[in-house]
């Protein structure tokens, strides 16, 4: 029995559904648990941009810039451009020009970047296995797949109308107005 089924053991669909966000929050904040040479805080930040030039350029013959980090993060370019920044002094990122178009610049991995994704990697995993120690074999494997589903359909976020803050749909009056 989990610590939230001993003190709430029967929620309701919708409590259930109101502390997954809160969830996500506590399970970024103790990503850095001490488990087999555990990353730095920095690099932690750091692995948030790698991940997304890594991710994109294994995918495609995609070119990753600085504003599409920008986009990507959902943040100010000037904020992608210090994370860059930030990532080339580290020695993680490269910059080179674009195939495609040689007045662009774009980014790569270095060498010593896919190292320190490779272990970044490694600790992750070792953080899963240690935190599900007393899961069955069945548990993590549909956790596993369930976590993954719900990654692949965070695209639909980009394509979803545009919700007034007013509240969930089921809270405005039925014909559609407020």
């Amino acid at each position: 029995m989990t610590k939230n089924e001993e003190h709430w053991p029967h929620p309701t669909a919708d409590e259930l559904l109101d502390a997954v966000g809160p969830a996500f929050g506590k399970l970024r904040r103790t990503s850095l648990l001490d488990v087999e040479h555990p990353i730095s805080a920095k690099d932690l930040s750091r692995t948030l941009v790698l991940n997304l030039v890594l991710e994109h350029t294994r995918d495609s013959e995609a070119e990753v810039t600085v504003g599409a980090i920008a986009e990507l993060l959902a943040v100010d370019p000037s904020v992608a451009s210090r994370m860059v920044t930030d990532n080339i002094k580290a020695g993680y990122l490269l910059r080179a020009a674009s195939q495609h178009d040689g007045r662009r610049t774009v980014l790569h991995l270095s060498p010593r970047g896919a190292e320190l994704m490779a272990r970044f990697r490694r600790h992750q995993r070792s953080a899963f296995e240690y935190i599900t120690a007393d899961w069955s074999d069945t548990e993590r494997l549909d956790f596993a797949r369930l976590m993954l589903k719900y990654v692949d359909s965070l695209d639909r976020l980009k394509d979803r109308p545009k919700e007034r803050p007013a509240g969930r749909p089921e809270d405005r009056r039925r014909d559609g107005t407020d």
